[in-house]
């Protein structure tokens, strides 16, 4: 961790001539853009996963019909015709799981008091008035919701619920464009209810951002709306 801490603080002394009070922060967006840009081929090629299975789906129409009254040998077709066609249904998880460490990292990072038996000296950086290692309690607690410290967070909050209901209004089109042969194409169990809860799931995010670490949200909020931007160009919908 201390290297990674090495790391951030680097990024902000290069930044700060142009961040100043908030360059460690201008630093953790810029890491989180990196982390984002390492993991994309695999977004695209979820993309492309997500296509192929669209192709398929007149397949396992047919696969529907001749197995609609055993729901397992159903199940085991879509999973032969998935892996003949080399298409896996869990491709577009890989991403952000991919990404996980990297956040845990950072969260880990900014929630330490000492790092290699020192002061964490990250823990007094800004987000203008806001510091990196509080959270929106200690905001609540210094100033209240339009304090210096609570105007940083209503930004982010505005920024995430934004994104959330951009992301929720694209997912429930999408759910709904798939929704003939969703009981067909799920080999997976319990994929049927995550599809269903899928489009709220976006502003769990809202809550994330108000209980961890200022640096952890702001990666996080950082990386939905990277997400946000980057479906919509994956996956256009027809209009």
């Amino acid at each position: 961790m201390s290297a990674f801490a090495r790391l951030v603080e680097q990024l902000a002394d290069l930044l700060q001539p142009l961040f100043h009070a908030s360059a460690a922060a201008a630093a953790i967006v810029l890491f989180t853009a990196f982390v984002r840009l390492l993991v994309h081929p695999l977004s695209r090629s979820a993309a492309r996963g997500q296509r192929a299975r669209t192709k398929l789906q007149p397949r396992i129409a047919e696969l529907r019909k001749k197995h609609a009254k055993n729901p397992e040998k159903l199940r085991t077709a879509v999973l032969e015709l998935h892996t003949a066609e080399k298409v896996s249904p869990l491709s577009g998880i890989l991403p952000s799981l991919l990404q996980l460490p990297a956040f845990f990292l950072l969260y880990h990072l900014f929630s330490s008091s000492t790092i290699g038996g020192e002061a964490n000296g990250l823990l007094a950086h800004k987000l203008f008035a806001a510091p990196l290692g509080d959270r929106w309690a200690d905001a609540l607690g210094d100033g209240g919701v339009l304090g210096a410290s609570g105007l940083v967070y209503l930004a982010l909050f505005a920024i995430v619920a934004a994104v959330a209901t951009f992301n929720y209004r694209r997912t429930k089109r999408m759910v709904a464009a798939n929704a003939p042969v969703a009981d067909s194409d799920q080999p997976v169990p319990g994929l049927g209810a995550i599809t269903k809860v899928m489009p709220f799931m976006s502003f769990i995010t809202l809550v994330s951002v108000a209980v961890m670490p200022l640096a952890a949200a702001l990666y996080m909020v950082t990386s939905t709306t990277w997400s946000a931007v980057e479906r919509a160009f994956l996956y256009p919908l027809n209009t």
